[in-house]
């Protein structure tokens, strides 16, 4: 099998490969670059693994004229930056020892032990310059059956970095087989050691579950995350079960709208203050009873996700009318100005009497004229 994606043979890429291959080192891409070429999957990174010392690369990289950046030099990481493209090379490395998050590191002239060291046997796959896929530990039958497994023991893989129980989850959501569900092993793993989860930092638990409920349809995994009671520990009292009717009537639905209507508490997510509050407003809009128009005019686009879920948790399809509305309340523009009502109002008055008119202005839909909403606003 063969890796022939454009970011493969790109000439940038390859002499990234030549800079190390001509001073007699060994260079294959690897993770999810080769995964996902494999699978038809876009490519965002380049992460290459060599028998290459990381200061033996700075050095080849300097000779060869290409820039060096020694982003995680101490663990075996340069990142080399050839026709503008950033290409992360790694040293090949074994665990020395672990403690549930990070690792210290030997580094190693043999794949073998490299990939041993890796969480997923379909990330444990490598490519050469001529995109000869090298599979030190059988990965390719799983990859090819979409099945999401643990290298090894999974327990003992969790155990090196609890992290890796998010990742579980969010891999079989993006590239696991529906139909064969969760790897049982695994699963069993995950919901051993979900005390680990403690020892992970709020950011990351963050951006796993964001990225997992970015997936084209996360309801399955989600539902087993909340059998398991992983989904309890990070993210204390959501309810998953309108997920599924949700992800089908709005397939395009975004991970926001998703954990809006999972509910539950995010502050362990730690998420920005800006999508903090994006996703209280479409959470609590979703559990009030806000005419369509009115919701559109106060979350714009976003009025879409919280009908949506109102009708997911009611278990029905939304309304054709009041999306028809939302997306009225949305477009439409609030005809009145600050200026128009002064000098007549000013101060608090001022912030009331806008109030007031923006509240006829939802109650009728639009349809008022602007002197009827200046006159309710001085009334």
């Amino acid at each position: 099998m063969r890796v022939t994606d454009d970011w493969l043979t790109a000439p940038a890429t390859q002499a990234v490969f030549a800079m190390l291959g001509d001073a007699g080192h060994r260079a294959l891409a690897v993770g999810g670059c080769v995964r996902n070429a494999l699978i038809g999957a876009p490519v965002s990174d380049i992460d290459i693994a060599s028998d290459a010392p990381p200061a033996r690369v700075m050095d080849l990289a300097q000779a060869a004229g290409l820039k060096a950046i020694p982003t995680g030099i101490d663990h075996g990481t340069v990142t080399v930056v050839s026709g503008g493209i950033a290409h992360e090379i790694t040293t090949f490395r074994r665990d020395e020892a672990t403690d549930g998050r990070h690792a210290i590191v030997a580094f190693s002239t043999d794949v073998a032990e490299d990939a041993a060291r890796r969480d997923f046997t379909m990330n444990a796959l490598y490519a050469q310059a001529d995109g000869t896929v090298v599979d030190p530990l059988g990965g390719l039958p799983d990859l090819r059956a979409r099945h999401v497994r643990f290298i090894g023991d999974a327990g003992a893989r969790i155990t090196e970095d609890y992290l890796r129980i998010l990742r579980f989850f969010r891999f079989t959501a993006w590239y696991g087989d529906p139909a064969l569900g969760l790897d049982a092993d695994g699963l069993a793993a995950c919901a051993e050691h979900a005390d680990g989860l403690a020892r992970i930092s709020a950011e990351r638990i963050g951006a796993e579950t964001c990225k997992l409920l970015a997936a084209p349809d996360p309801a399955p995994v989600v539902a087993a995350m909340a059998q398991s009671g992983i989904l309890q520990r990070i993210l204390p009292g959501a309810d998953a079960t309108a997920l599924p009717v949700l992800v089908h009537v709005v397939p395009t639905a975004d991970w926001i709208a998703r954990l809006a209507l999972l509910g539950g508490d995010v502050t362990g997510l730690r998420l920005s203050k800006a999508q903090a509050k994006t996703l209280g407003a479409v959470s609590a809009a979703a559990r009030d009873d806000i005419a369509p128009f009115a919701l559109g005019d106060m979350l714009g686009p976003r009025a879409i996700d919280a009908i949506a879920i109102r009708a997911a948790l009611l278990g029905t399809p939304p309304a054709p009318d009041a999306l028809a509305e939302a997306r009225r309340g949305a477009g439409d523009v609030f005809p009145l100005q600050a200026s128009d009502l002064m000098p007549d109002l000013r101060g608090p008055a001022l912030g009331r009497g806008l109030t007031l008119a923006r509240d006829l202005w939802r109650a009728r839909k639009g349809d008022v004229s602007k002197d009827d909403l200046i006159a309710a606003a001085k009334a």
